[in-house]
């Protein structure tokens, strides 16, 4: 129990350089282990845009609209690539191994899908029975190559760095996630040294088909875990503040300073995650707590998430995404089982994502995190099931009243108070017996103000050191 895990987000590690002094060469720089993502926007190229669903080198190659399509995908992941670590690297000897790393890998991988394509011209081979391992190997280029970066630049900073890569990179074995990690650290002290580890870890699991673009903190909860961590630490670009400084002012929002991993499940579950549920679950029931910091504000504590309740009741967050409402409206649906049942595998076929959802005698509507395209599949399915029933869906927004105790406060009255109070109007509003989240359903364009609203309403003013520094990142 003397070292900690640290993980870097994609963000950060495009500014790694910049981390050297405050984050790398401490007076006692070693007892530590970090995990690295991609650097940003590495991973977008190499799979689809996870915002906008720009198709990347697997969507390209999966799609096979173009011959060379999936080709020109991958030249402009290594030129990416190489414009990043031009970026934090200056010593002419480390620009060439890290130029000569990346046309190494890419050259393999291409290599490889080349032959994939190939074999799969024969009608004994089904490319579609092979694109999850597609999108694993092209998921490990990005961190491999982010990891062997930070590495170069540590031991030219003179730090015994070591590049660990969990990639399974021209690696016979197939290895269950555990003992991969147990392979890997079997010789590593990092008491000593300084292990700068990939965020992919290529696995009999599966990691992207398990976890898709939260696979690198699983990883790094696991790594956490398994050597029996201190502390777990994620470093970001801006603090966890009571709410998003370009929303409601740098001056305006408070640093969390402490909550615990319920709330960490309610920040995931609106889209903003603290850290990925799956690896918030393997810390929490390992006793390792998580500490999420600010990487560009060294001298904070930042925010420590534990399995602790609050002290006092308070709203800690208020935050909210963009939803689609689909509903379904069945008048016979009075008194019959299986309607919900049925929605839900419709659902799950199309991997939609449920934020919330609410039902009465003769309706059942979901709010979810989906696109307009996938959801017109999915109203045609619901109705191909129920051909009585109307089904519609409607882009919508929700605004997410967060904190671990909200007894006493009449979050729900009060924010339905702020929210008329703003001129908006609220088309729905929920509030669990648990009383940890109060969800309001707005208009999309009310989400902003209604977040104003409420967080001036509900969130007490910070102290007058405390805001600046809280939004110090996120306002950069």
């Amino acid at each position: 129990m003397t070292h900690t895990v640290e993980k870097i987000g994609g963000t950060s590690m495009s500014r790694v350089n910049e981390l050297l002094d405050t984050l790398f060469l401490r007076d006692d720089p070693y007892g530590r282990i970090f995990v690295v993502s991609a650097f940003g926007g590495i991973t977008n190229l190499l799979l689809e845009h996870k915002k906008t669903g720009e198709p990347g080198v697997y969507a390209l190659f999966a799609n096979n609209d173009s011959e060379h399509g999936w080709h020109d995908g991958l030249d402009r992941v290594a030129q990416a690539m190489k414009e990043s670590h031009a970026g934090v690297l200056d010593h002419r000897a480390d620009l060439r191994l890290a130029d000569e790393f990346v046309h190494d890998r890419v050259h393999g991988v291409r290599n490889c899908l080349i032959d994939l394509q190939r074999l799969c011209s024969y009608s004994h081979f089904q490319l579609s029975e092979h694109l999850a391992q597609v999108r694993e190997l092209l998921s490990g280029l990005g961190e491999t190559h982010s990891a062997f970066v930070t590495n170069l630049l540590l031991q030219r900073n003179g730090l015994d760095a070591r590049f660990v890569d969990l990639s399974g990179w021209r690696d016979e074995g197939d290895l269950s996630l555990d003992d991969r990690i147990a392979k890997a650290f079997e010789d590593i002290d990092p008491t000593v040294e300084m292990p700068i580890v990939t965020g992919y870890a290529q696995c009999a699991e599966g990691l992207m088909s398990r976890y898709d673009r939260g696979y690198s903190e699983v990883t790094f909860s696991r790594i956490a875990a398994q050597t029996g961590a201190r502390e777990a630490i994620i470093h970001k670009e801006f603090h966890l503040s009571s709410a998003d400084p370009k929303i409601v002012g740098a001056d305006a929002v408070r640093k969390l300073g402490r909550t615990n991993y319920d709330v960490a499940d309610q920040l995931s579950n609106m889209g903003m995650e603290a850290i990925h549920p799956k690896a918030a679950k393997t810390l929490r029931q390992s006793g390792v707590p998580l500490r999420v910091t600010n990487a560009f504000d060294p001298g904070d504590p930042g925010t420590l998430i534990d399995d602790q309740p609050a002290d006092v009741a308070a709203v800690e967050m208020v935050t909210g995404l963009d939803i689609i409402a689909l509903e379904v409206f069945e008048q016979d649906m009075v008194g019959v089982k299986g309607y919900d049942a049925a929605i839900l595998d419709v659902l799950t076929r199309h991997k939609v994502r449920i934020v919330s959802k609410v039902s009465n005698a003769n309706t059942i509507t979901h709010y979810l995190d989906s696109s307009l395209k996938v959801m017109r599949r999915v109203e045609s399915d619901i109705s191909a099931l129920y051909p009585a029933a109307k089904v519609t869906s409607r882009t919508l927004s929700l605004a997410s009243v967060i904190g671990r105790d909200l007894n006493g406060l009449s979050a729900l009255t009060r924010g339905l108070t702020a929210i008329a109070g703003a001129g908006l109007e609220a088309l729905g509003a929920t509030q669990g017996p648990r009383n940890v989240d109060v969800q309001f359903i707005l208009e999309r364009d009310d989400l902003e103000p209604a977040i104003r609203a409420l967080h001036e309403a509900l969130v007490p003013a910070p102290a007058a050191d405390q805001a600046p520094k809280a939004a110090l990142a996120a306002v950069a």
